[in-house]
């Protein structure tokens, strides 16, 4: 199993990407969340990835918007795939509501060194560590570059929301807590503290993102918290973050985890779903090309897609030819002008979607005299690039075809002349099942065509 980093479509635009989840418009009332297997802590994104953590959250979240949706509506509409959910577009409050049921972690470290207070709620004397509050205590932070401590009258006073809509937040956020905290009592764990953010649909307020998951929440072992409080079992990536402080060097965390530490947030993760669920985490080898499949299923996107490239607005006519041919192969086409020499800039932003596109790719570049686009492009894509000058005569041919052909190192640059075979060889590069039986079929009919011909001569 594959983890799931980066990823893009040229068919939907992404329009946040986050530490974790990145996401996709729809359309103007709908959004794709597609969670990766990237792992985010202490306001950092570490380099190393964790196989089927995204398909973990993203199943875990929708089981449980599915288990309180009585208590407050929230944006899930379905999910595709392991990894990806379609939910209702709604205007995110960006403040993170922290439901604390346990003294630990940061609060803890703050408690211990004197601290009486959190986001300005007090914290009573005599605690010890991992020691339950008395009652619940809602702890704000709001969502900026590094999440701050807030007080429920700062966020006011600054205007992060209103007194009425800070009180609809905090109503839903201790039932939800308590909803919580009683589904795991039955299943032998405890909800230690956890985070809930919501948004504004239609004027109201909708539960959003995720609830009760491994990276929003912390969870312990019931049992184990009986026997020993102070060092119980954790059920959440709170066990990354431990190692990550125990291997800080000159103020600085790790952004890399060794294979073990991989391997044992794997398993927490896939055992949390199990006991939460009662059912067991679904994987696939390669979660990229599941999520496309469901994606095209849905009718989001096309199995396919081909861009074609102008160093010009008059090179129109020629990358028309070609669109038409590739469009009646039911594969998604894209026209687009940049130059290398003049605006080269844009290549990049090109390949950073290209390159991690969740369905096949090529390009066509058209560019004729001094073909710099071609190879500029080939050498920052992993997808096939074909150039197809748009030559006006056999003089124009013979002059600049070599500014096509002749390509630097590691630069593997196709040049077709004829665009008809240019859209062709796109289409083949794809490497589509699909395709591949429907250019087999017509191979045989052009073949029984000339047979046929060749008879009619004959006799």
């Amino acid at each position: 199993m594959k983890p799931m980093q980066d990823i893009s479509s040229p068919q939907i635009k992404k329009i946040h990407k986050g530490k974790v989840r990145d996401s996709f418009r729809i359309d103007d009332k709908r959004r794709l969340i597609v969670a990766t297997d990237r792992l985010s802590s202490f306001d950092m994104v570490l380099d190393t990835k964790i196989p089927g953590k995204g398909a973990v959250l993203n199943s875990l979240a929708a089981w449980w918007f599915d288990k309180t949706k009585d208590i407050v509506p929230n944006h899930l509409i379905k999910t595709i795939g392991s990894n990806a959910s379609l939910v209702h577009e709604a205007k995110p409050i960006k403040i993170e509501m922290i439901v604390r049921g346990y003294i630990t972690g940061s609060a803890w470290r703050k408690y211990e060194k004197g601290g009486r207070e959190v986001s300005g709620v007090a914290i009573p004397e005599g605690l010890k560590k991992n020691d339950a509050f008395p009652i619940p205590i809602l702890t704000p932070t709001t969502k900026e570059e590094s999440d701050r401590e807030i007080s429920r009258k700062q966020l006011i006073e600054e205007g992060w929301t209103t007194e009425d809509t800070y009180k609809q937040m905090e109503e839903y956020s201790l039932k939800l807590f308590e909803r919580g905290s009683k589904l795991l009592k039955e299943r032998g764990i405890i909800l230690v503290d956890t985070k809930y953010e919501f948004g504004i649909k239609d004027g109201k307020v909708i539960l959003i993102d995720e609830i009760h998951t491994p990276d929003s929440s912390r969870f312990w072992s019931a049992e184990d918290h009986v026997k020993n409080p102070e060092k119980v079992e954790q059920l959440d990536k709170e066990f990354v973050r431990n190692y990550l402080m125990e291997h800080k060097k000159e103020g600085k965390y790790p952004t890399t985890l060794p294979g073990k530490i991989v391997e044992e947030t794997v398993r927490r993760y896939e055992t949390i779903f199990k006991m939460i669920t009662g059912q067991e985490i679904m994987h696939v080898r390669r979660p990229e090309h599941y999520l496309a499949a469901c994606l095209e299923d849905e009718g989001f996107m096309k199995d396919g897609f081909v861009s074609i490239i102008m160093g010009s607005e008059s090179d129109l006519p020629h990358a028309e030819k070609m669109k038409k041919i590739i469009e009646k192969y039911d594969i998604a086409c894209d026209l687009r002008i940049m130059s290398a020499h003049k605006n080269g800039e844009a290549i990049l932003n090109v390949a950073e979607e290209y390159n991690h596109a969740l369905e096949p790719v090529a390009v066509i570049a058209v560019a004729g005299r001094s073909n710099g686009l071609g190879g500029a492009l080939a050498a920052n894509l992993s997808c096939p690039v074909i150039s197809c000058p748009p030559f006006t005569d056999k003089v124009d041919l013979m002059v600049n075809i070599n500014s096509s052909l002749m390509m630097p190192s590691n630069t593997p640059a196709a040049t077709v002349v004829d665009p008809k075979n240019a859209a062709h060889l796109a289409l083949r590069s794809l490497n589509l099942h699909r395709l591949k039986n429907i250019i087999s079929d017509e191979i045989v009919e052009i073949k029984e065509g000339l047979k046929a011909a060749d008879k009619k001569i004959r006799f």
